[in-house]
This record gives structure tokens, sequence and C-alpha cells, in this order.
């Protein structure tokens, strides 16, 4: 088994938690004493990485909310990186793929310079595009099968000629691509019924797992349905339902209080299940 999923199994069973935080920093979303500081977004993610990080698994960077800051968003992505703990999962959101030479680059990118632990990846282009993720046999590659979005109608779910629904061709075509059990798939918690009709086909992949929270997604039904026979191999990430806590902060540290507050509480729920 690759390296990334021993690490996030082992995780899962030793803190009780599925938690994957999402780092989606907003400047205009985030509490407006932050953004009197000289790097904002970094001095955010490092409150919400010490208020999360008794419970979290992993943590994922949504890197659009980096890239869209050029040279400055890329460097704040790069010294968030060494800010979380080492024994969790850090997850590229960035949903790359393209032919083979140039996902070498992605691959390269997040994998070596960046040092990710797995990245999340689209699967339209088809097995070439993927390989050269895929053949990081210790990084875990997340490839979009059933979202949570309502535009998932308009592809994933539509019927191909033999019935099944798109997003089961792609999961059939996932499990072939693994290479040392390091293939993953996201699928959405607001699609409860059918994360667990992908889970029964794909007991041994490992499910990234958005929608809770804002999104609509339940968590109790997101565990019920997502996890293995193991009770692991699934990650529930959680991202503006943490770290926007409602509220006005008199400084960081009543901040981090509210994020620990709502972290606190998903644990205890997932507690109750794990």
């Amino acid at each position: 088994m690759c390296f990334a999923r021993q690490k996030v199994d082992a995780l899962i069973r030793s803190r009780k938690s599925v938690l994957c935080v999402g780092l989606d920093s907003d400047l205009s979303k985030m509490p407006e004493l932050f953004r009197a500081m000289d790097r904002p977004v970094l001095e955010f993610n490092r409150a919400v990485i010490r208020a999360t990080s008794p419970y979290a698994v992993a943590y994922k960077i949504n890197t659009a909310f980096y890239e869209a800051d050029g040279l400055g968003g890329l460097r704040d992505m790069e010294d968030t990186l060494t800010l979380l703990p080492p024994e969790t999962l850090s997850i590229a959101d960035a949903k790359r793929a393209d032919i083979g030479n140039t996902s070498r680059k992605y691959a390269q990118a997040f994998f070596e310079h960046w040092n990710f632990d797995a990245v999340t990846v689209a699967p339209y282009m088809g097995e070439d595009s993927l390989e050269p993720f895929f053949s990081y046999e210790d990084k875990l590659v997340f490839v979009l099968c059933l979202t949570s979005n309502q535009g998932s109608l308009d592809f994933e779910e539509l019927l191909l000629e033999d019935g099944r629904p798109l997003y089961m061709a792609v999961l059939d075509k996932v499990r072939t691509w693994s290479r040392n059990c390091n293939a993953g798939v996201v699928v959405g918690a607001t699609k409860t019924e059918r994360l667990g009709e992908i889970r029964r086909s794909a007991p041994e992949l490992c499910f990234l797992i958005p929608g809770v929270g804002a999104q609509g997604g339940s968590l109790e039904g997101a565990l019920q349905s997502g996890l293995d026979t193991a009770g692991a191999g699934a990650l529930v990430n959680v991202s503006r339902g943490i770290i926007y806590p409602e509220g006005s902060f008199a400084s960081v540290a009543e901040y981090e209080a509210a994020v620990a507050l709502k972290v606190h509480a998903l644990h205890e729920e997932m507690r109750s299940v794990l």
C-alpha cells in the first residue's frame, strides 16, 4: 500500500477522525484583524492550523485561492505547507490533467517541488493524461468522480449506452489505473445514496468527500456511506464551515477559540461513528 494511504489510515485510527480541513483562504471573507497584517493569508492559515491540528487528519489547499494572487499567493502556499503538521496528509486541490508531457510537469510540480502527499485530478482526457500522476506510487491521486455541485448533472450523471452513469465508468477506470493502492476518488457528501453505491463498487479506494457543511451535505451520511470496512479510507473535507466562524474577533486567540469550538463539535460527531 502506498505511503500516503498508510499515513492517512493510521491517523484516522489513532485520532478517531476523518477530518480534512480545507484552506480555501479568501482575503475578502477572513476576519478584519488578519487583513491588517503583512501577510494576511499566511497568518490566517497559521491560526486555522493551530486551532485544528489536534483533530485534523489532512489539510486540503485549494490552489486557485493562491494562484489568483500571483507570486505572492504561491509564496503563501509554499509557506503554508511548512506549517502543516508532518503527520497529516497534504492535498493539492488543483484538479489538473492534460496531455502526457504537460501532466508530467504538473505531477512534478505538486509531488516533487511542493512535495504534496496527494493531488486532485480530472478524468476527462483519459488514462494517458493521468498516468504521470499515478506513476508516483507513494502519493495519492484523487480523481473527480461524482462532485457535490449541481453541474454534476450535466455530464457525471449521464447514462451511457450500457446503462451505467458516467461516474461509474470513471470509477471502473480509476480502479484499473491504481498503482500500489494509490488511487482515490472525489465523491460529494450531497450524494449520500450514490456515495454508498460507489463505496460498495470500490471498497479498496480512498475517498475524498467534500460538501459537508456550507454545501448541505450530512456528516453522518458521509461517514456511514463513505468509510471502508475497516472504518478508514475516507477523508471528509470541511472548509467554510470551519475557517469562517460567525462573529467579530478582537484577537487571533479569539478567532482560534471559535474555530476550535467548531472543529471539536465535528470531531465529537466523528468519534461517535468511528
